[in-house]
């Protein structure tokens, strides 16, 4: 009997053993995701590791065109700034269709706003840098989403105005001085990052193109477009959504009646 308790004790103890192993190995792949985790994290750290001075700086230098083009400019490597100035613009776009005689119905425009912005800065991001690898421009991925991002201030300086003050001609003026300004200033650098004039004409022109046409396309055709989503997608004949106050049933109104009368022969 006590050799079959002294087995009976060691097996406990095995099997105890084993499952502090487990757990033991479970925790230890826990941290290890946790902890690649923030590896993870911690590799995007530097594109977003900025100063507001130096954000301020650069957007300020985003409406500077360089005249210096014999050697390459200097490109900010960040992310913080463009990413902003994106969600920057996805706002003034909501702004721009409430102060707009658009009809909202039903449904929610930031979904629109953040693809259309986002869309822009990624997509052509993405295409300028393969078109700059075409034309052997010496400039990254992120470089160009920097580039790009910081050269949205202009458009968010052009709409914030015309859409609080609705003018052709100043949305014109606009368009070319601040507008232009900014795309310059893209253009300057990508020209003192090329090498030969038919690059430097394909880069520049489309970069130009692409920018400027863009910003026609936010204040005449944006709001046309999503009213024909919005016609799409709720039918056009749907009436505009509004906040109805809930009907008070006829049982509370009485006995609210009852309740005063009662408190009134009480005093």
């Amino acid at each position: 009997e006590d050799g079959e308790f002294l087995g009976m004790k060691g097996l406990r103890g095995q099997l105890g053993r084993q499952v502090a192993d487990q757990m033991w190995q479970v925790g230890k792949r826990q941290a290890s995701k946790a902890f690649s985790l923030y590896a993870n994290i911690d590799i995007l750290r530097p594109y977003f590791d900025v100063e507001p001075v130096q954000v301020r700086a650069r957007l300020l230098e985003s409406m500077i065109p360089v005249k210096m083009i014999n050697f390459p400019q200097k490109i900010a490597g960040e992310l913080y700034g463009p990413l902003m100035l994106v969600f920057t613009l996805v706002a003034i776009l909501l702004h721009g269709m409430k102060t707009s005689d658009t009809i909202i119905r039903e449904g929610t425009l930031m979904g629109t706003a953040i693809g259309t912005c986002f869309g822009y800065w990624l997509g052509v991001s993405s295409f300028m840098y393969f078109l700059a690898y075409l034309c052997n421009a010496q400039i990254t991925m992120v470089q160009m989403l920097s580039l790009l991002g910081y050269g949205l201030f202009g458009h968010c300086i052009t709409l914030f105005v015309t859409y609080n003050i609705h003018f052709h001609s100043l949305f014109y003026i606009f368009w070319l001085v601040v507008g232009g300004l900014s795309t310059l200033r893209m253009v300057a650098v990508l020209v003192s990052r090329t090498v030969g004039h038919t690059q430097r004409l394909i880069l520049c022109g489309t970069i130009a193109a692409l920018h400027m046409l863009f910003l026609l396309y936010l204040h005449f055709a944006y709001h046309k477009v999503v009213e024909g989503i919005l016609d799409t997608l709720e039918g056009p004949n749907m009436p505009p959504f509004q906040r109805v106050a809930r009907d008070v049933p006829v049982v509370s109104n009485a006995v609210l009646n009852t309740t005063a009368k009662a408190v009134a022969l009480t005093l």
